[in-house]
């Protein structure tokens, strides 16, 4: 035994287990009166925010509610998702959300799967929520969140108990249970499941908190910042946010939904700072009418992540006033575990250069300790040659604890020591990766792997398309073939041949899409293009 480890032993004094509750606590006992938390006409400071955490806190172990028990939340970003995010951990007990545009069947499912003792759900999800509940055999205790900015049409009550009504029944002076390992769950996300029923993935309070501070480090977030929320909640919880803006002192705008006049009107309202959105979001923030806009006033910071940005949306953005990072990650990994961080060397580039480079997935964050593109079958590192596809495979503190119930497939995306992303990519010389395709996206015509990325991104250049998406069509000849799905941009035209002209003036030939169809691109709550629904519409246009 080493000098270093005799009589060195970790005590209460100097190992605490690291949660991102006690963000909180700190911003409650330096910035009380700050306001911290802001919807609509309501506004709470740090002591509110707190003492309305704890005493929520409170309620629940009143009923019962302990460590290692799940509470469910189905919400729009409004107070009540937020101060879930400290008020059920509190406890103990582990915060389940839920994505708010499930089918029955589903959220049925996460109920039943989760053995959720109590869920907390906004009134206007009522007739959802209404069929899971005949659905699923756990009957959890329901809260009603009853929001006056609601569509009021579509609320009705749903449980016995409502949100502040139960929270008034909570004592202000509950000492909060810290986590008695860092290893702790914290949170049960689940996976969108495009086949079969989602995947639970847990969480605990170490890669959370450290999450939240990485996200803080390699955004160069500052303190006192105003951050909107546009990332739902639910969704990686909000990519940690709600932990992280009270780490920074800074003001929490909720937006209940996306909505692109109101982001424009709360961003000069608030002098929003910061926000994130899939490149979905930003592509509706650059298509909106004129009616829609408003002139920024300040530089506003988007953090863009969810699916690979076209290069074009950086110039668009970059017009309006925004400046965009793209980032990298899974619901496994808490959120974001690559950047594409910037090298002052490029500010020489021509534009579309830097654009090309800003939608690059890039390097890993100060929070991950490992990410390689690798063979997954020789699980060998693939050179930097910008050309060799592997997979992703993600080594850290920042990767989830595993599947919920779910031995099997925790064992299967964890293997030989490495989590595997099924995302496939090459790395440039630089060192910075390139994400090529989603391992069931990849589209093999003739023998040839093609990147329904490239032509996607190829696409999103002309400028009568609004977002491009590009799965494979059932091929007699070569197996399949790339076939585009393109929503217009409004009042804008283009038919299939022009596109496809326009493809064949960079793609090679064998990438160019061999049918193009217009419509409305099915989309999750978080902007992700829902491509198994493309691949079912290209086997009909077969």
């Amino acid at each position: 035994m080493s000098h270093y480890d005799n009589n060195l032993d970790k005590n209460n004094a100097n190992f605490v287990p690291l949660t991102p509750l006690s963000f909180l606590e700190r911003a409650k006992d330096i910035y009380p009166d700050y306001e911290a938390l802001i919807y609509e006409d309501r506004s709470y400071t740090w002591e509110q925010i707190y003492k309305r955490c704890i005493k929520f806190a409170s309620a629940l172990e009143k009923i019962g509610i302990k460590e290692g028990d799940t509470v469910s939340v189905m919400a729009f970003n409004t107070p009540e998702i937020f101060e879930a995010h400290y008020s059920v951990p509190m406890t103990g007990a582990v915060l389940n959300t839920i994505n708010t545009r499930l089918d029955a069947k589903t959220v049925a499912y996460i109920i039943d799967h989760s053995e959720a003792k109590v869920l907390i759900v906004d009134r206007q999800l009522h007739s959802v929520l209404k069929k899971a509940l005949e659905l699923s055999k756990n009957k959890p205790l329901i809260i009603d969140i009853h929001d006056k900015f609601a569509d009021q049409s579509l609320l009705k009550k749903i449980g016995e108990k409502e949100y502040e009504e139960f929270l008034n029944t909570g004592d202000e002076t509950f000492i909060w249970k810290r986590p008695k390992d860092e290893w702790q769950a914290i949170s049960l996300s689940y996976t969108s499941g495009t086949t079969g029923n989602p995947k639970g993935v847990v969480y605990h309070h170490r890669g959370s908190y450290l999450m939240s501070t990485g996200s803080a480090i390699a955004w160069n977030m500052p303190n006192r910042l105003n951050f909107l929320t546009v990332v739902p909640m639910f969704h990686c919880n909000g990519w940690g946010y709600p932990w992280t803006i009270p780490m920074l002192n800074g003001r929490t705008i909720c937006l209940r939904a996306i909505d692109i006049k109101k982001i424009f009107e709360l961003i000069i309202k608030h002098e929003i700072t910061h926000f994130g959105g899939a490149p979905i979001v930003l592509n509706m923030i650059t298509g909106a009418s004129e009616s829609d806009r408003k002139k920024l006033t300040h530089k506003v910071y988007v953090l863009t992540a969810g699916a690979p940005p076209p290069s074009i949306i950086f110039k668009k953005m970059e017009a309006l006033g925004f400046e965009v990072m793209h980032v990298y990650g899974l619901t496994e990994t808490y959120g974001h575990i690559l950047q594409c961080a910037w090298n002052e060397n490029w500010n020489s580039f021509d534009e579309d250069k830097k654009n090309e480079i800003k939608a690059r997935q890039g390097v890993r964050y100060p929070n991950t300790e490992d990410v390689i593109v690798m063979d997954p079958e020789s699980m060998k590192p693939v050179p930097k040659d910008a050309k060799t596809i592997g997979e992703i495979m993600i080594k850290g503190n920042v990767v989830m604890k595993g599947y919920f119930k779910d031995k099997d497939a925790t064992d299967k995306a964890m293997s030989h020591g490495w989590f595997h992303s099924g995302d496939l990519a090459v790395v440039n010389p630089d060192g910075y990766i390139k994400i090529k395709d989603r391992s069931k996206d990849i589209i093999i015509s003739g023998g040839e792997n093609i990147s329904s990325i490239e032509i996607e991104n190829t696409l999103a250049k002309h400028p009568s398309v609004s977002i491009a998406a590009v799965v494979a069509k059932p091929d007699e000849k070569w197996g399949e073939v790339p076939c585009a799905f393109i929503e217009k941009v409004q009042d804008k035209d283009v038919s299939e041949k022009e596109l496809i002209d326009f493809c064949r003036e960079t793609l090679a030939g064998f990438k160019i899409p061999k049918k193009v169809a217009f419509c409305e691109l099915p989309k999750t709550s978080t902007g992700k293009i829902q491509k198994f629904e493309l691949r079912k519409k290209a086997k009909e246009l077969t």
